[in-house]
């Protein structure tokens, strides 16, 4: 969450920063409606393979990150990683949400609600951190950060499969 809200509240210094002819309006219509369709992925497969969903969620994430990192000035580029953004982040609110219920079993409540939490404080350290790189070395950089983050959750989604994402689930 804090890797999407790092570029996702900047979106339009990325966008101003990397001469794109792109408006933040249309970038944003553009990343909603992919999210649908990451929504719908979601629906059809969470309940048959949370995690396999999740891990391509994620690496799909920074696959897009790359893509924007890469983008020097390419409309297209930063349109189809835009279309890949929303696509793996579009169902992660529901894969994260099950994971965590998941795991906390009985305490599912009160994790849920840690959850929550966690979203908002993400998204209070998207904007604190975006604005201290954008100010400081500028919105391009974004997508770096985007990547750093994103590996780490891999890697905590890779290590989570006896609580989180249980075999036979």
């Amino acid at each position: 969450m804090l890797a999407h809200n790092l570029l996702y509240t900047y979106i339009a210094s990325y966008l101003q920063q990397m001469h794109l002819a792109l408006r933040p309006d249309i970038t944003l219509l553009v990343f909603g409606v992919a999210a649908l369709g990451g929504i719908w992925i979601t629906g059809i497969f969470i309940d048959r393979a949370l995690r396999r969903l999740t891990l391509a969620s994620v690496t799909l994430f920074i696959v897009a990150a790359a893509f924007l990192a890469a983008a020097q000035q390419s409309t297209v580029l930063v349109l189809l990683a835009i279309v890949l953004w929303g696509l793996a982040f579009g169902g992660s609110a529901t894969q994260l949400q099950t994971a965590m219920g998941e795991a906390a079993g009985e305490n599912a409540d009160a994790a849920n609600a840690m959850l929550t939490t966690s979203f908002n404080m993400a998204i209070f350290a998207g904007g604190a951190v975006g604005a201290v790189v954008v100010d400081g070395v500028g919105a391009p950089v974004l997508p770096a950060g985007m990547i750093a983050l994103t590996l780490m959750a891999l890697v905590t989604v890779g290590f989570g499969r006896r609580a989180a994402f249980p075999a036979g689930r």
